[in-house]
């Protein structure tokens, strides 16, 4: 069936180039889990999301997963021990995954009045791979809730729902590329600090006409607006419109599926990065906005892309460095990772527009993603289109929402209604 390819069904199989670095760096504090989580139009049965679960997870290798130490890398095992409950959410997003505690899985899912929370460690996929797990459990939840629907949809996967678990970072890298990027310490966004247990999630939600006409009249892309509206709120309110001796970086992820017609379910993605040094006195938001434009179209073409990623390929694949044992590579890794993590500001990830079926679509509100803090970056916003709501959504550590506020002014200013719901940490303190 068209969609439904798999490349293995595994026992055992190897962490694809980009997952290798999670492990190494996962901790209490620094969890490397996102969330991807669909609102429905009605309360969610969690026995019925159960069932749901227990249907789709067989079909998703991918998932199925626990992961083990090996002596010069660390593996995926089939995991066949019974399925974690789900849960009521009662913690906040994206806290480390205890392998011990939700039995040896890497993910989880939860729920919360008409939401459904999948929380993903990120070794095992990336957000695009994520949102097509999720879907499939979400359909299935809405034919077992509504039986009626037996008559107009087959209870199977979707034929558009890939099963392919291929490593295509291996499958399109260029043999010996050299590096082809330096980093350099950037602004920090720094704050007062919300205790440890506590995490910020704001939302904000618009219509996706509304964004698309601000690009448009600055000539942008949506992604390059929001990127730049983000730089200039933090140019704005953290380094209060003056000058600064480092840059203001943001990290942004790009999806490689579409350039190389991949259909993994596995890690698929390299990071290109927005660069800001605000050097001269004053900056108005269109100076911004073409520095960050032209910083983008530079680094977002297919031949550039396949060059970040070959790179890194080409190290795991060096015979030399294969051979050395496990422990050592994870002190080289940390020590790499510890490096670069200063060079990011923070990051946006924009996982584009999302597409469901009918007759499902009549259920779904709308989607969201959530991402955890890492080292360095205290504050990052994720982004999913779905139907026309574009749902923007800011996590944070720190108490202060100044840049938010600011970033969501300058949307307010460009016509863009927005829609604000927090989780109400900020206002606490």
């Amino acid at each position: 069936m068209p969609g439904k390819r798999r490349v293995n069904n595994i026992k055992w199989d190897k962490l694809d180039n980009t997952a290798q670095l999670f492990p190494v760096i996962a901790r209490e504090g620094m969890s490397n889990v996102y969330r991807v989580a669909v609102v429905l139009k009605e309360e969610i049965d969690p026995a019925a999301l159960q069932l749901a679960l227990e249907k789709v997870l067989p079909h998703f290798d991918v998932f199925r997963c626990t992961m083990r130490n090996g002596i010069f890398w660390h593996y995926f095992e089939e995991n066949k021990r019974p399925l974690p409950k789900v849960r009521v959410e009662s913690k906040y997003p994206c806290e480390f995954i205890n392998p011990y505690e939700n039995n040896h899985y890497l993910f989880r899912v939860t729920y919360y009045k008409n939401r459904i929370n999948l929380e993903v460690f990120h070794a095992l996929t990336d957000g695009n791979g994520a949102l097509n797990f999720l879907k499939e459990v979400t359909y299935q939840y809405i034919r077992l809730k509504h039986p009626e629907l037996s008559g107009i949809v087959k209870n199977k996967l979707a034929a558009e729902t890939s099963l392919n678990n291929e490593d295509s970072y291996i499958s399109n890298y260029m043999h010996k590329e050299k590096k082809t990027y330096k980093t350099q310490k950037s602004v920090i966004i720094k704050g007062q600090k919300l205790p440890a247990s506590k995490f910020s999630v704001i939302h904000g939600m618009m219509p996706v006409s509304d964004i698309k006409a601000a690009a448009k009249s600055y000539g942008v892309t949506i992604n390059q607006y929001i990127v730049a509206a983000y730089t200039w709120a933090i140019y704005k309110n953290y380094l209060k419109g003056g000058p600064s001796e480092k840059p203001v970086t943001v990290a942004v992820p790009v999806n490689l599926r579409p350039y190389f017609e991949s259909d993994t379910n596995k890690n698929f993605f390299v990071v290109v990065t927005s660069v800001f040094k605000p050097e001269k006195e004053s900056y108005n938001f269109e100076e911004v906005l073409d520095i960050v434009k032209k910083s983008l179209e530079e680094q977002i073409t297919k031949d550039n892309l396949k060059k970040l990623f070959s790179y890194n390929v080409s190290n795991e694949m060096n015979i030399i460095l294969r051979a050395v044992p496990l422990f050592l590579k994870k002190i080289a890794i940390k020590q790499v990772f510890n490096a670069s993590a200063k060079a990011n500001t923070t990051t946006v990830t924009n996982l584009g527009i999302f597409k469901t079926s009918d007759p499902y679509s009549d259920y779904i509100e709308r989607f969201q993603a959530i991402l955890a803090m890492s080292k360095g970056q205290n504050m990052k916003i994720t982004v999913i289109s779905y139907k026309d709501e574009l749902c923007l959504t800011f996590s944070s550590c720190i108490q202060e929402t100044g840049i938010q506020k600011t970033f969501f002014r300058k949307l307010t200013e460009d016509n863009i209604h927005v829609t604000v719901e927090t989780n109400g940490v900020n206002y606490e303190y």
